[in-house]
């Protein structure tokens, strides 16, 4: 973009870099002396201001914590009145979000914000930001894809060296402040340590770097250059890793991936990073910006690889979600990968369009793509940090209708949960178990009464003595001393709890050796009888393109059959499982 659009549609403010800068410092100041107050309120001991009034001050402090950077960024590029307006609504919405967390918490003390509050409301503020800037400088409501480019990708720039300057600037302060205290001066050292004249001083730091990095675009563009140039060519590196990655998992499974307990957040991460680095390849898309080839198609690649990355974070989130029900944690991660699987979207099309249609541009569907998730982004996050899909409200009440369904017995049942970490809703839906059964309503009785998580039963890792809790198709018939014992811990993770899983045991393939059938929620997994032990030989899966369901309803109801030869592929009621085999194992 040249330098003659980037300065069009600046306000009149910023015809004057004076001026600018002085509005920009009062901004920085007023920020300094405002967290100064806040955090003067949370002093002393007993019952402090802050504590009394939870909801008043958890807006008020992250209103001060995060509207001055935009109001920084809008001054001079936004106008006036688009600087007004977006400034009112941006307080409007962190204080409602700010507000909204601290007051669906239980309890008259100890309540305030949460970590995931300040991260998401600050990616969801320099989203919004960067969405109006562009809009606004061309005066209509969804700029050009050039433009949203510029925007984002200069002011991160901006905001990375603005942080290190006024970090820069306090470790220049502490060498002052060490220099004279060695010839017996302190007055640096302690005036840096109240509170009213570092608060200040930081926050005109900032708003000078910012200052100073919008009055040198040049400089600032030239940096943003080398470092997209470094980044385009780390996809070659990420993709490459992916692509393996991917390839592996026909020979090696899932199950390794399974067993870390974190795969959604893993693969999740890798696709953030392919979103980063195609685009920091792409840039704007404008042809005397165009990679070499070599990053042509890696950036296709890579655009292609979201989809099964995606896919994966699915197909794990649904095993947890189907074995142990929703959770805040996996709720996020739902939104996440809702949000993942738009950018697959539009960009696999944009990777396979041009093959079909001939004469297509490179990626060109990137752009749309990215401004549509760029909205979706921001929706998604209000959405869940406000009562529409407030992740505790949903966690609790998946976790009580899986108790009212017996899908988790009532002493294997996560009180704790309902009682400390999911706030009010958890608190009544603990009054609602009361009218339960009488097992029910006495662990909820419990729970209420309880002051401390250390008060109620939590459950025990999982380890190798863990007990493995296993039906079988014929009560009559129990599985064998040695398997139940057997020290490895594959199984278990699936295993503990009543109803977890269904097993049988008879002869699979014909070798006249009993092997052993586990259904767990998703799949079937076969164990072997070897001279060394039972060893698990391989598992059935249904097809991911399949219509999912629980084998163990078959397997109980006995609708299950096999063909014939070797282990023999399963169908499970309607549902078609193929048997995959261990990889480098061996079934004796």
């Amino acid at each position: 973009m040249t330098e003659s659009t980037n300065t069009a549609g600046r306000s009149d403010l910023g015809q004057n870099d004076r001026l600018v800068g002085l509005v920009r410092l009062v901004i920085g100041l007023t920020q300094g002396i405002a967290l100064y107050l806040l955090i003067r309120t949370t002093e002393g001991g007993g019952a402090t201001w802050s504590s009394r009034f939870p909801e008043i001050f958890g807006p008020l402090l992250l209103v001060a914590l995060f509207l001055p950077p935009p109001l920084l960024a809008g001054v001079g590029r936004l106008r006036w009145t688009t600087l007004a307006i977006w400034g009112v609504v941006a307080t409007a919405a962190l204080a409602f979000l700010a507000w909204h967390d601290v007051a669906r918490q239980a309890g008259d003390v100890g309540r305030q914000m949460t970590f995931p509050l300040f991260a998401f409301s600050a990616a969801a503020l320099f989203i919004a930001h960067h969405l109006i800037v562009p809009a606004d400088r061309e005066r209509t409501l969804i700029a050009s894809f050039p433009a949203y480019f510029d925007a984002a990708w200069m002011a991160g720039v901006q905001l990375v060296l603005s942080i290190a300057f006024a970090g820069a600037f306090w470790l220049l302060l502490f060498l002052g402040a060490a220099l004279f205290n060695i010839i017996g001066l302190s007055f640096l050292g302690d005036l840096i340590e109240k509170g009213w004249f570092s608060f200040p001083l930081t926050g005109l730091a900032f708003a000078t770097a910012v200052h100073l990095t919008d009055v040198r675009d040049g400089l600032i563009r030239g940096i943003r250059t080398v470092a997209l140039m470094l980044l385009s060519w780390l996809l070659l590196v990420l993709t490459v890793l992916v692509g393996g990655f991917l390839a592996a998992l026909p020979f090696t499974g899932l199950d390794g991936l399974w067993e870390t307990g974190s795969a959604t957040a893993l693969v999740l991460s890798a696709a953030g990073g392919l979103i980063i680095l195609i685009n920091a390849a792409y840039q704007d898309g404008r042809a005397d910006n165009l990679p070499p080839a070599v990053l042509r198609i890696a950036v296709r690649v890579a655009a292609v690889l979201l989809t099964p990355l995606i896919l994966i974070a699915f197909w794990g989130l649904s095993l947890r979600i189907g074995q142990h029900g929703l959770t805040p944690d996996r709720i996020i991660a739902l939104a996440c990968a809702l949000v993942g699987a738009a950018y697959a979207i539009g960009y696999g099309l944009g990777a396979l369009v041009p093959f079909v249609r001939r004469g297509s541009p490179w990626m060109k569907a990137l752009e749309m793509t990215n401004i549509v998730t760029a909205i979706l982004e921001v929706a998604v996050i209000l959405a869940l940090f406000t009562p529409l899909a407030d992740p505790s409200r949903l966690s609790v009440g998946d976790q009580v209708a899986r108790l009212e369904a017996r899908k988790v017995a009532p002493d294997d049942f996560d009180y704790a949960f309902l009682r400390f970490q999911s706030g009010k809703v958890g608190e009544a839906a603990l009054v609602r178990l009361l009218e339960f059964d009488p097992e029910v309503a006495d662990h909820a009785r419990k729970a209420l009464a309880a002051d401390d998580m250390s008060e109620l039963p939590t459950p025990e890792p999982i380890t190798p003595q863990t007990p493995l809790v296993i039906e079988t198709v014929d009560p009559n018939v129990p599985l064998p001393a040695d398997f139940l014992n057997r020290p490895d811990t594959d199984i278990r993770p699936n295993c503990y709890s009543e109803g977890d899983c269904v097993a049988v045991e008879r002869d699979w393939n014909g070798d006249g050796t009993a092997e052993i059938l586990v259904a767990n929620v998703s799949s079937v997994e076969l164990y072997a009888r070897t001279p060394g032990g039972w060893v698990r030989a391989g598992r059935f899966v249904a097809p991911m393109c399949g219509h999912g369901g629980d084998p163990r309803v078959a397997f109980r109801e006995g609708r299950f059959e096999t063909t014939p030869p070797g282990y023999p592929s399963l169908k499970s009621g309607d549902i078609p499982f193929v048997f995959m085999p261990e990889f480098g194992c061996t079934t004796g």
